[in-house]
């Protein structure tokens, strides 16, 4: 029996999912630079409440300072007067959100449930977000702590945030728009999308 044969993709499909791409992301560019400041105040605030209660110390104020956003820390009791301030640059876990949104606009055509891709898309998202601010935030500041003996901090723990903020920093962080459009296209995609994007088979 001969084996059934893919048409390559049609070049309008290409065309047009490449246009709608293009255009939604300088779109989404234009509109996510009025929003990312205050969007990295909201999770950086969230994010180290969180990171003071796991890691047993006080969150004491933010500011925002130039291009970033401060985070003060105290470990509380005896070293109240102590601060550890933690600089968290916005735009080092933010850049890559309009290429997210632009994918994920992109990817409309071809996915079905789409108030629930998109909404499990962005949650994703904010989590990634959350997860970088957490990973820079415990691991200075129990290097910190650490390294002017404040506290019991096993070694375990520490490279467990250390390796934790590696790999946000490196590795999720670079790799999260194509991750969310891989993930959203796997999950939700129309059924015979793909046939009807490379043609019917023969």
């Amino acid at each position: 029996m001969q084996k059934a044969l893919r048409k390559p993709l049609p070049k309008r499909v290409i065309s047009r999912t490449l246009l709608l791409f293009l255009c939604s992301y300088f779109v989404f560019l234009v509109l996510w630079i009025q929003v990312k400041d205050d969007y990295g105040w909201m999770v950086t605030w969230g994010t180290s409440k969180l990171t003071a209660l796991l890691n047993n110390v006080d969150f004491e104020e933010m500011a925002k300072k130039k291009n970033m956003i401060e985070a003060t820390f105290s470990p509380g009791g005896r070293h109240a007067n102590l601060l550890v301030d933690i600089p968290v640059r916005t735009s080092s876990y933010t850049f890559n959100a309009p290429l997210t949104f632009a994918i994920m606009a992109a990817l409309f055509p071809f996915i079905s449930r789409r108030w629930r891709a998109y909404g499990e898309a962005l949650a994703i998202l904010f989590g990634v977000h959350c997860l970088y601010v957490f990973s820079i935030e415990s691991n200075t500041l129990c290097m910190t702590l650490a390294q002017r003996g404040l506290g019991e901090i096993g070694k375990l723990r520490l490279y467990a945030y250390q390796f934790l903020w590696e790999f946000t920093d490196n590795m999720v962080i670079r790799f999260e728009p194509f991750l969310i459009g891989f993930y959203a296209f796997i999950r939700f995609r129309k059924p015979g999308s793909l046939e009807r994007m490379g043609g019917k088979k023969q």
